[in-house]
């Protein structure tokens, strides 16, 4: 029997949809890619028991009052709520929600906020001096209200007390936040099927929303050239030169570098430097493997040409980008 990962989602008037919506899914996808190994169980708990409206306008049923929740929990998960204003968005705080929260948190194995629900987390006191993030557009309300909060807006998530406690930034970082906590529990492989099964490009870690991946481009108008990107993604470290790319689809060299530069707006060898700087990017962010190691899987070769790549693309060298992003556990 699978060891049951109960996940508790805190639902309240005005949450946001895609805050509960997304982690759901790719907790139900993650249960499905494992044979139901992964032992997921997700129930929406709020104030009261019924209909909860979203954000959205979509109205959600809760599973549990918060009354009924108890001390069995695996996964505390808490979204957000925003209020517009002429000063732009405000992350609304509900004194009852902070209230369960900061009861309940110490009876869960994790707690993870999602986009400004960060901000309910500092209300139950959960994020003093601790490093945390969530959206940039409420970030520096969050750091105004809780000084003792060191706010940083440009993690897509950031985890801290040894694994215990998650925050995560805003909108569809929610689910490379849950694609994270899968990671931790299932491995990664299970935690990349996910990500393929939601057509996402790959499972980002908590790096820098700007540094985000060149290469998501839209799908093109041929199948080939989908399945060719794909393969490439999967097979760095191997000759990808226009020659050989050409070669594998049986086309002449220049009438596929016509081709591929139509449907993906850039050339072979800029594509594939792309990819190889995002796998490398990857590896500097969640491992600590040597330079050396992190350039030959990545399909660079040596350090050098790395280093390189780094300096031509994004203005900085590996070492400082790992530095900067190396994802962070206390």
């Amino acid at each position: 029997m699978p060891t049951p990962h109960r996940v508790v989602i805190a639902v309240f008037p005005d949450v946001d949809l895609l805050d509960v919506t997304g982690p759901a899914e790719v907790f139900a996808l993650a249960n499905r890619e494992t044979g139901g190994r992964a032992g997921y169980q997700v129930r929406l708990a709020g104030p009261t028991a019924g209909e909860v409206r979203t954000s959205a306008g979509v109205r959600l049923l809760t599973d549990l009052t918060f009354d009924q929740v108890g001390g069995q929990v695996d996964t505390l998960l808490v979204p957000g709520a925003v209020e517009l204003t002429e000063d732009g968005p405000v992350a609304k705080v509900d004194p009852a929600v902070v209230a369960w929260v900061r009861e309940t948190a110490p009876h869960a194995r994790r707690v993870a906020s999602v986009c400004v629900g960060a901000h309910v987390l500092a209300a139950a006191g959960l994020l003093d001096g601790r490093t945390a993030t969530t959206h940039w557009s409420t970030a520096a309300q969050l750091a105004a209200d809780h000084p003792s909060v060191t706010v940083d807006p440009d993690p897509i998530f950031v985890r801290t007390d040894r694994g215990r406690l998650w925050t995560g930034a805003g909108i569809s970082a929610c689910l490379d936040l849950a694609l994270a906590l899968v990671a931790e529990d299932q491995g990664e492989e299970p935690a990349l099927a996910v990500a393929r099964q939601l057509v996402m490009y790959l499972k980002r870690q908590g790096g820098q929303s700007q540094f985000s991946v060149p290469l998501s481009r839209p799908a093109s108008a041929r199948r080939d050239i989908d399945e060719l990107r794909l393969w490439i993604a999967d097979h760095l470290d191997e000759d990808l030169s226009a020659a050989a790319l050409a070669a594998r689809m049986c086309l002449s060299e220049r009438h596929f570098a016509r081709v591929f530069k139509q449907e993906t707006g850039t050339s072979t060898a800029d594509y594939v430097q792309a990819a190889r700087v995002e796998a490398a990017r990857r590896l500097l962010e969640s491992t600590d493997c040597p330079l050396e190691q992190v350039a030959g899987v990545a399909g660079f070769g040596s350090a050098e040409t790395l280093h390189r790549a780094f300096r031509r693309q994004l203005a900085t060298t590996p070492a400082a980008y790992r530095r900067r992003f190396r994802t962070q556990t206390a």
